[in-house]
Order: C-alpha cells, then sequence, then structure tokens
C-alpha cells in the first residue's frame, strides 16, 4: 500500500505549470471574450448544457468543428479520436470512450443530429493505408494502440478499388466515415433513436487547405459538395 502510495506521488510531481504562452492567453480570453459574455457562459454554467448535435472527429489539430460551423459552446457535443472512428458495438469490461460518448450524447443530452467529421490527409487513415499495405510493420504489432484501434477500418481497405496511392487514401478518409455511420447503427439506442425519428446521421468530408466541406449522400453512396 505504502510503494502504491509512493509511486502515486512522484507521478504528481511530473505535473508542471502552464507555458507561460498559454497562460497569456488565458488571461486574454477572460478579459475579453468571457467579459464581453459573462451572461451567456454563466447560463450554460447553471442551466445545463443542451446541444442539438453530437460531433465525432479527428484528433487531428487542423480539424475545428466549431470554427467550420461557426459555433460557439454549448452548441456541440464534440468527441475526437483517431481518424474520427466509430467501432462496431460490443460488450466486455474493456474501457469505451467513443462508445461512451455516442450513448451519453443519444440517451441522455438526446441529441437531434449526429455529425461524423472526416478530413483530409488524415495521418491515422495514412497510417491505416500503411499498415494494411505492409508498410507499416509498427502498427501491426499487438502492443501499438493505434494499430489496433485503426484495424475499425482494415475492412474498407480491402474494399478498395485500383488506382495510384493517393486517390485511394483519400477514398479510405471518406470510408472512415461511412463506415463510422455503419457501425453506429449496431448500437441499440442510436438505432432505436434513428428508427423513431428522434435522431439524423450524417456524414461529412473536410478539405483543409481548400475549406471545402462534401456531406454523404446515403442514395448515391458518394460525397457531394456543399
Amino acid at each position: 500500500m505504502q510503494g502504491e502510495i509512493d509511486e502515486k506521488d512522484s507521478v504528481m510531481h511530473l505535473a508542471r505549470p502552464l507555458p507561460d504562452y498559454l497562460v497569456r492567453r488565458y488571461h486574454g480570453w477572460k478579459a475579453t471574450t468571457y467579459e464581453q459574455n459573462k451572461g451567456w457562459y454563466m447560463q450554460l454554467a447553471e442551466g445545463g448544457q443542451h446541444p442539438r448535435a453530437m460531433v465525432v472527429s479527428c484528433c487531428d489539430s487542423r480539424v475545428h468543428v466549431t470554427s467550420i460551423f461557426g459555433a460557439d459552446q454549448g452548441e456541440f457535443f464534440i468527441h475526437r479520436n483517431i481518424a474520427n472512428l466509430v467501432p462496431p458495438q460490443e460488450s466486455g469490461g474493456k474501457h469505451h470512450g467513443t462508445s461512451a460518448a455516442v450513448e451519453y450524447a443519444v440517451t441522455e443530452l438526446k441529441v437531434s443530429h449526429l455529425i461524423v467529421l472526416g478530413h483530409s490527409a488524415c495521418g491515422g487513415v495514412q497510417g491505416c493505408y500503411d499498415m494494411c499495405s505492409g508498410n507499416a510493420p509498427e502498427l501491426e504489432a499487438k502492443t501499438s494502440y493505434v494499430g489496433r484501434w485503426m484495424d475499425i477500418l482494415r475492412p474498407s481497405f480491402d474494399k478498395l478499388p485500383e488506382g495510384d496511392d493517393a486517390a485511394r487514401v483519400r477514398q479510405l478518409e471518406k470510408d472512415s466515415v461511412v463506415i463510422s455511420l455503419e457501425n453506429l447503427m449496431t448500437f441499440p439506442h442510436v438505432k432505436d433513436a434513428v428508427d423513431s425519428g428522434r435522431l439524423s446521421l450524417h456524414g461529412l468530408w473536410n478539405d483543409i487547405g481548400h475549406g471545402g466541406l462534401e456531406v454523404y449522400d446515403a442514395e448515391t453512396e458518394n460525397f457531394k459538395s456543399l
């Protein structure tokens, strides 16, 4: 017991103060944006969150969900992970961060829209492509968290049409959105909400460099520019 306490104490000492540039940015935000909208922030704090939509997006720092839609605090319930993937439903004692976020959004927050947002130049998708092509043996290792996570997308790689690597990777980026939409429907609470008309699913792909946004059309099974 004492050993566990000592180890915990040593880990706690690893936490360092914020870098100065982040401290300055915080104080700038508090003195301007917060002060100018203090009533709104107080309302959010006291009234709880009531977002109309959940967005599952990539961790990529270049994907700025709120900026794309001009959204403020309280509008989106956002979950981010590698390559904006939703795994298929499964039970068990493991940690299911994405599945838990989806469950909370649908059953507790009762969002009306669930959006999966993919993007160009996705490092996770590129890693999956390299792994499945035999060019990333480190991701094949059982100890690779990224590799095992990207296994979710492996079935889509196996269905890619022939072509040059760049086109196939771009297709796989969009397939990451489609397979996530399909996996969402394996969750009973999501399927029930969709079937009853309380929830709609949406698939988007963002071209980072050109600011483009494409939406998945279920009828044609293709992405179309907005």
